[in-house]
């Protein structure tokens, strides 16, 4: 009896020991199906086949006109390739935390593309990698960003300083003193006012009499630091303003001051600036205008055609600006 007990009890803590086994080595498989799913969804990401359905866009500011033509460019181009194709814009308030919790949980949410318009090109950089190596696809807009990204697509930033400068040279027929609106230190700025000082150094009496004063692109930066050149200067000729909103606080500085010898010319095309060209009694005279809707639909057909294996001739993609004057701002579609 002694013995049949004993073979009993071996013959239960056997058959325990095989459960056991078998949990352990079920506990196993469903941990290499694990890793086996997380690899092909790895792979899916390069695969021809794989459709684009979730596009994430983090903004500056989706109370600007510039970031609100974007967000309908990307959901425009969206509709045309089909798809029921999901597009979530988020505004950031310029804040650099923000933004980067924003991408974090784009990338968490395996949104397939991410297109943004960094606050901070050092800043974004963690954030960018850490989506890149989960296998999103980031297409940075409109602001170069210190990070490897898929695709890079802006203005032609230096492009726009050019015409804008060419317009101011042509027009004071190559005389004539012109400060220039500096803006927030970034590459787009800096572009911009290396190409107008390309345009101008072709006209020797054209006299660049200040260009490093930071209306910070805003229109009571303009105001501020206009008011003060308009004090500094009985007389100036042209103002080269790095953006629109400083060109028209420039334009409320010359109104308050009574001052109309002279004319603006902008960068962006913005509603804000037509306005003021619209209005005779203003020096608002010109922008060169960029077209952010069509940025955003270029960010959308290049992240579709990465993600199904195309990728573009070259990262670096810049969209030409048109330069808008009175004398054609009827036929300007604006944004």
């Amino acid at each position: 009896m002694n013995m049949k007990r004993i073979s009993l009890i071996v013959g239960i803590l056997g058959f325990a020991v095989v459960g056991c086994t078998n949990g352990a080595q079920n506990g196993n498989t469903a941990t290499n199906t694990t890793n086996k799913a997380t690899n092909i969804s790895a792979e899916s990401l390069s695969t021809p086949n794989r459709k684009l359905q979730t596009i994430g866009v983090a903004l500056g500011d989706l109370g600007n006109p510039f970031y609100n033509a974007v967000q309908k460019g990307a959901e425009t181009e969206a509709q045309k390739i089909g798809g029921n194709i999901r597009v979530n814009a988020v505004s950031s308030a310029f804040d650099l935390n923000q933004q980067s919790n924003q991408i974090e949980n784009f990338t968490a949410a395996n949104t397939d593309l991410i297109i943004l318009s960094a606050v901070d090109k050092k800043g974004v950089k963690p954030v960018i990698d850490q989506a890149r190596l989960a296998g999103r696809v980031v297409i940075a807009l409109d602001s170069a960003v210190d990070a490897d990204v898929d695709a890079m697509i802006s203005s032609n930033n230096t492009q726009a300083g050019e015409v804008a400068c060419q317009y101011i040279a042509d027009r004071l027929k190559g005389q004539g003193s012109v400060v220039i609106l500096n803006g927030t230190p970034m590459d787009s700025i800096n572009q911009r006012v290396s190409g107008c000082e390309k345009s101008l150094s072709k006209y020797p009496n054209i006299k660049l009499i200040s260009k490093e004063q930071n209306a910070e692109g805003t229109r009571d930066g303009g105001l501020r630091v206009m008011s003060d050149l308009l004090t500094t200067f009985p007389k100036i000729d042209a103002v080269f303003a790095t953006n629109d909103q400083s060109g028209v606080g420039a334009d409320l500085a010359a109104k308050q001051a009574r001052r109309k010898e002279f004319f603006i010319v902008g960068v962006d095309g913005s509603p804000d600036a037509t306005k003021a060209m619209e209005d005779k009694d203003g020096v608002f005279a010109a922008t060169a205008a960029q077209n952010p809707a069509g940025m955003a639909q270029k960010a959308v057909q290049i992240g579709n055609d990465i993600i199904q294996g195309k990728k573009p001739e070259s990262p670096n993609i810049l969209i030409p600006v048109k330069l808008v004057t009175r004398e054609n701002l009827s036929s300007y579609q604006g944004w």
